[in-house]
């Protein structure tokens, strides 16, 4: 994969986890929220795994949060 897609992907995963854990928001509560299975953030969110968001996703995970999906998105290029 391209690296600065690599980037993009990885600041938009830790920018969701940031948010989700300032809200006290738990991996399984968050992804039920947007009518997904239990385990669904934690594997976006494992490094180990190869799963990501697509933007239907980001716009779930911000009514979720009651955040703009910009809110995850860096301020400039990576």
């Amino acid at each position: 994969m391209h690296e600065s897609l690599e980037k993009i992907e990885h600041h938009i995963i830790n920018k969701v986890r940031e948010l989700r854990l300032s809200k006290g928001i738990s991996q399984t509560s968050l992804s039920h929220s947007i009518g997904k299975g239990t385990t669904f953030i934690s594997d976006i969110e494992a490094p180990s795994k190869k799963a990501k968001y697509n933007v239907i996703h980001l716009n779930l995970i911000a009514k979720a949060l009651d955040c703009s999906p910009k809110d995850f998105w860096p301020e400039k290029p990576l």
